[in-house]
Order: structure tokens, then C-alpha cells, then sequence
């Protein structure tokens, strides 16, 4: 189906205050990102109603359209035609609105901005480390035995597979030291040699760490003798998130410093070594063991939790998480995924993430089964299916949130999945896609148990909306 975009783009600027309201426009996947000079100027009904847009709303100092995949990149092109504006990335535009935000809202920018550009190497490992899973999962397709025992041909196949999806998470520091850099103003290269750095194969492998310390198996901690007073721990940071992060961060203060102090005629001789060297000390003697200590503490206490009150901590993320995805808190989830997976082999958080999307694509999918306005009809139906791949923006903002009740039936239907998974103690051993495909990345032994939290995710806020829909009068629905 083919759209009008530039009379699209321009019933946006009307509603969205002219094109002098608009300081800078950037776009993710779904949404335009729009820093504006006065918020108040924005003609909320008539920006909902401009065809493609399936919801609005104002957060973190940005004014955020929903549009959908694909749709929004053509729109966001003509937005800039017609205005004059120059390219933007996310990032600057929320640079732009900085000054309008409190110092939590500026935390969690920090994680959206330095895991959302990582996010697609870390699902493409998640997926294969899943397959590779099933691969060597007994009794998952053999009574009694593995793929690769019945089929000693598919080792081969199995290993390579393997080494693709390790490479993400085995030199994750470094992936995360690109982007931290970037996001922090520093230079990235320098980001991914101190990443590299981190994960060096002189480095005692972090996994082994627990080992050292306990003196299993005949290990001890190694460390690098500095003049015979001071020893730093020759210990690697795989799979960890927090050292890096803050090393990078620290970096990055340290090059700039240089940059505004450092002739220009020596600058690439001073400000590259200096930097790493000092850096470089810094995280393995300091930054590095008191993060990864932070990192064991924030873990253990999320553990904890599940373990003790497993039905209250499945409840209460099912029904916080598709609020704070609307904030836009839910990013700072993932970097618990990934310390939960670097210290406990698997993450509970992240298949209950899928429980959420799941509900909000079966809500949305309920409200296109029940109401009878065309418009409505065709965008639940593209929204649920969006959803039901990870992608929940569409759902939550242009149909859920729009009637509020299938939004309630959707936090419901995730509450009683996460519970569900909870109780069962699922894990995943990676992150997947947040949709339909996720049974993939579960720990093999858990996918049973995670299809039934998925069916509880599916059919609860379908029923749930549709018995409502019933029960209140709105335009455009069936009543009973």
C-alpha cells in the first residue's frame, strides 16, 4: 500500500507547530525523535490523526511519533525536504534536549544511547547460540541423545556456528567500548583497543575468576608485579558490562582533556598513548575489580529477589515492564541480561521481556478482531504483528494506550506469563528476538515451560480485551 509522504510530512510540521517549533528531527526504528522549541505548541488530535502516525507522546525532553518500520525512514526524509533541517542521529537530538531532563532520565539516556547500536550483533549471537543449543540439547529431538550424537556430521557445522555466536559476548568489552566511546565523545578506536585490552589472552579468562579466588583445581590468582610494592590483578573482564563502561567513560574525560592542552603538532604522538596508559592502569587496578564486585552485588541482589519472592518479582516486571519501554527506562535492562549471563550462565529478565511484548501484540491483535473501523483494523493488525516480533511501539502507542484497556488487559496477560516463568525459573541463555522466535535463545531444557508462558502471554490479553471491549461502550466495537 502506497502513501502520500510528503502530504504526510506536512501535516506533521502543521500539527507538530511549524517548522519553526522544530530545532532538530532524528529517527530509530519506529519512532521520530523530535527536539522542539516549545512542546506546547503541538496539536496533539491532529497529530494522531495524521495518517502513518499511530501515537505521540512527550519524554526525556523529546517529542516522540509513532509511525512503524520502514514508513517512518520515508517520512523522516521528507520532514527534512520540506524544512531544510540537517541529518541528525540520536543521539544529537537528544544532546539537544539535555538541559530539559533530571539526572535519572540522563542515566538511563546513558544506557539507551551506548546499547541500542550494539543490540543487533548481540541478538544475531543470541540466535545462534540458541540454535547451536538445540543442536546439542539431549532428548530435545532424540530420546536419549543429541543431534550431534545421531549425526556425528553436524559437529563441524555445530563448531562454526559456535565461534560465530561466541564472538559478540567473548569480545563484548570491546563492542562496548566503541560505542561508550562514541556516546561519551572520545575516540572510538582508542574505545576498542581498551575493550580489546580487557579481554586480553594474557588476562586470567573472567569466567575462571570464581576458580582463582577459591583456589579450585589447582588456580590462583595471577598479577602483574609492579616494581616488587604494587600489584594489579591480571584478571580479564568477558562478558562484563559495568568496567568497561565506566573505563571508557573515564577515557573519554582523559582525551579531551589532553585535546584542549596538547599542541596540535604532537597531539596524535601525546594524547593516544597517555591516554591508553593511563587508562589502562586505571581499569585493571581500580575501575575494573570495583565494578566487577558492583556488578556481582547488582546480581545477587536481582537473584535474590527471584528466589525468594519468585511469584512477587514475576509480577511485578511483568506489569512495570511496557510502562518503563513507554519512559524509555526498559534499556537499562539489558546490561542486567548481560551481567546476569556473564556471572550465572542465563538471564531470567530477558524471557520475561518476551512476555511482555507478546501480551501487547495480543491485545492489539484482540482490538483488530473486535472493532469495526477500517483504520483501526489496519493498524492493530500490522501492530500486533510487529509486536509479536519485539517491536511493541506500534501496539502500545497506536492502539493499546489509544483505548487504555487493552493496554490493562496487556500488563495483566505479561504479569501472569512472568510469574509463570518465574515459578519455573526459566532462563535464556542469550538474548534473541523479544517476540515469537525467543523460544530459540531459552535454555533448552526450559523451552516447554516457556511455550506455556508464552501461550498464558498470547491468549490472556486477547480474551481479557475482548470481554472488556464488550463490557464498555466505544465507538466502532462490537457490543454485546
Amino acid at each position: 500500500m502506497s502513501h502520500d509522504y510528503p502530504n504526510i510530512a506536512k501535516e506533521l510540521l502543521e500539527s507538530l507547530g511549524g517548522r519553526d517549533n522544530i530545532e532538530q528531527a532524528a529517527h530509530c526504528v519506529t519512532r521520530l525523535r523530535l527536539a522542539l522549541k516549545n512542546p506546547a505548541l503541538v496539536n496533539v488530535a491532529a497529530l494522531n490523526g495524521v495518517d502513518l502516525v499511530k501515537g505521540s507522546f512527550f519524554t526525556g525532553g523529546l517529542y516522540q511519533v509513532v509511525i512503524g518500520p520502514g514508513d517512518v525512514e520515508k517520512v523522516y526524509a521528507e520532514l527534512r525536504q520540506q524544512t531544510g533541517l540537517a541529518a541528525s542521529t540520536i543521539a544529537d537530538v537528544k544532546q539537544k534536549s539535555a538541559e530539559k531532563i533530571n539526572a535519572m532520565q540522563r542515566l538511563v539516556r546513558v544506557f539507551s544511547d551506548v546499547f541500542m547500536p550494539i543490540l543487533p550483533a548481540l541478538i544475531i549471537a543470541g540466535l545462534l547460540m540458541g540454535i547451536n543449543n538445540l543442536l546439542g540439547a539431549k532428548g530435545m529431538f532424540i530420546e536419549g541423545q543429541t543431534l550431534l550424537d545421531a549425526y556425528p556430521n553436524l559437529d563441524g557445522l555445530w563448531s562454526l556456528i559456535n565461534l560465530m555466536a561466541n564472538t559478540s559476548f567473548v569480545f563484548l568489552p570491546a563492542l562496548v567500548g566503541w560505542s561508550a566511546a562514541k556516546r561519551f565523545g572520545g575516540s572510538e578506536i582508542l574505545g576498542i583497543v581498551l575493550g580489546l585490552m580487557l579481554v586480553h589472552p594474557d588476562l586470567l579468562n573472567a569466567w575462571n575468576y570464581g576458580k582463582a579466588v577459591a583456589g579450585l583445581d589447582g588456580q590462583s590468582l595471577p598479577y602483574f608485579d609492579i616494581f616488587g610494592w604494587f600489584k594489579i590483578e591480571k584478571v580479564g573482564y568477558q562478558g562484563q558490562i559495568l568496567p568497561i563502561l565506566l573505563a571508557a567513560y573515564v577515557m573519554s574525560v582523559i582525551e579531551k582533556w589532553l585535546r584542549a592542552r596538547v599542541p596540535n603538532a604532537i597531539q596524535l604522538l601525546v594524547v593516544p598513548i597517555t591516554t591508553i596508559v593511563v587508562t589502562g592502569v586505571l581499569a585493571l587496578a581500580i575501575i575494573g575489580p570495583v565494578t566487577r564486585h558492583l556488578g556481582i552485588l547488582i546480581t545477587e541482589g536481582v537473584v535474590t529477589l527471584f528466589d525468594l519472592a519468585p511469584m512477587l518479582g514475576g509480577a511485578i516486571f511483568g506489569l512495570l515492564y511496557a510502562p518503563l519501554v513507554i519512559t524509555g527506562m526498559h534499556h537499562m535492562f539489558l546490561a542486567v541480561d548481560l551481567q546476569l549471563i556473564s556471572t550465572q550462565g542465563g538471564t531470567f529478565i530477558w524471557p520475561m521481556i518476551v512476555m511482555s511484548n507478546l501480551a501487547q501484540g495480543s491485545a492489539a491483535l484482540a482490538v483488530f478482531y473486535m472493532t469495526r473501523n477500517a483504520r483501526d483494523k489496519s493498524m492493530a493488525s500490522t501492530s500486533a504483528i510487529s509486536a509479536y516480533f519485539g517491536i511493541t511501539e506500534p501496539a502500545m502507542f497506536g492502539v493499546n494506550l489509544r483505548f487504555k484497556f487493552p493496554f490493562y488487559a496487556a500488563l495483566v496477560g505479561s504479569a501472569l506469563g512472568s510469574i509463570f516463568l518465574s515459578l519455573n525459573k526459566v532462563q535464556a541463555s542469550a538474548i534473541g528476538v523479544g517476540g515469537l522466535p525467543g523460544f530459540i535463545s531459552i535454555v533448552p531444557q526450559s523451552i516447554s515451560m516457556f511455550v506455556i508462558g508464552m501461550v498464558i502471554a498470547i491468549v490472556v490479553p486477547f480474551v481479557l480485551t475482548c470481554a472488556l471491549s464488550m463490557k464498555i461502550v466505544r465507538p466502532g466495537y462490537r457490543v454485546a
